[in-house]
């Protein structure tokens, strides 16, 4: 938890500095990374809002889309490209300047679409977009969630640090 701390310390600095604001919508991290943006001071000042979606109704009410209509636009829940879905709706319900998108298979098992336990894919969206994705090949629930944060934390940095 000290390195997510740690990381989300640098995210906060760098969003109150640039005066610029930030929204998440994660799902198999599990609020992590709005808990870790929202631990620090002054926090009301960057961070607008956040969700964590978890199920095929908390997408449908986040995107508008059932889990069918996605899969007709060849959008599968645990990708890149719905990471940058729902990363690009965070922008636009909270009316951020970033989001950023978490979804994958925490663990101890896969889900339901195939991925394995450890796997999650994140994205940036908003002034700048990029998506990526982790495996960290452990069924360790907790570790996962942390490092899924972590990483989509990190990649963030890189991208509004430049």
């Amino acid at each position: 938890m000290d390195k997510l701390r740690e990381i989300s310390n640098r995210v906060s600095e760098i969003l109150k500095n640039k005066e610029q604001t930030i929204s998440v919508v994660e799902s198999s991290s599990g609020g992590l990374i709005s808990a870790a943006l929202l631990s620090h001071s002054g926090a009301s000042k960057y961070y607008m809002g956040g969700q964590v979606v978890y199920t095929a109704r908390s997408i449908r009410a986040l995107t508008g889309l059932r889990l069918r209509e996605l899969k007709e636009k060849n959008i599968r829940s645990s990708s890149e490209p719905f990471a940058l879905l729902i990363a690009q709706k965070g922008c636009e319900m909270y009316n951020t300047d970033w989001c950023i998108g978490e979804t994958g298979a925490s663990g101890p098992l896969g889900n339901g679409y195939g991925d394995p336990a450890g796997y999650s894919c994140f994205s940036v969206a908003g002034i700048k977009e990029k998506t990526n994705h982790i495996y960290t090949n452990s069924e360790n629930r907790m570790e996962n969630m942390l490092k899924f944060s972590e990483k989509a934390l990190e990649q963030f940095i890189t991208i509004i640090d430049t």
